[in-house]
C-alpha cells in the first residue's frame, strides 16, 4: 500500500511539472506594429501617420491590435489600455496565442 501511495504522488509529480513546463512554452514574443482593428495591415486614411489614424479609428470604435506585416497577419490584444501608448509605432508584444488573440503580458518598442 505504501509503494502504490508513493507511486501516485511521483505520477501527480511529474503531471504537473509537465503542465508547468507547457505552459512556459505557450509564451512567446511577436513583432509588428500597433495598429487597429478596422485598418489592419494598411492604414486607410491618407495625410495621417500611423499614429493618429490608428488613434482615431479606437476613438470611433476600433480595437488596438498588432499588425504583423512581415508575414501578413493581424492579432487582436486582450489588453486595450497598454498599446495607446505604443499606437502606431514598432513594438514586441509577448503573451500567449491562442487562435488569433495574444493574452498580452508585457508590450515594449522593439529595436
Amino acid at each position: 500500500m505504501r509503494k502504490c501511495t508513493f507511486l501516485g504522488v511521483v505520477l501527480l509529480l511529474g503531471a504537473s511539472l509537465s503542465f508547468v513546463g507547457k505552459a512556459r512554452a505557450a509564451t512567446k514574443t511577436f513583432v509588428g506594429n500597433i495598429r487597429d482593428s478596422m485598418c489592419g495591415l494598411k492604414h486607410m486614411m491618407q495625410g495621417m501617420s500611423d499614429k493618429d489614424c490608428t488613434l482615431e479609428c479606437v476613438k470611433a470604435g476600433s480595437k488596438y491590435v498588432l499588425a504583423d506585416v512581415a508575414h501578413g497577419k493581424v492579432y487582436q490584444l486582450s489588453d486595450q489600455k497598454k498599446p495607446e501608448e505604443f499606437a502606431g509605432q514598432k513594438v514586441k508584444v509577448t503573451g500567449t496565442l491562442k487562435g488569433d488573440m495574444i493574452s498580452v503580458t508585457a508590450i515594449e518598442p522593439a529595436k
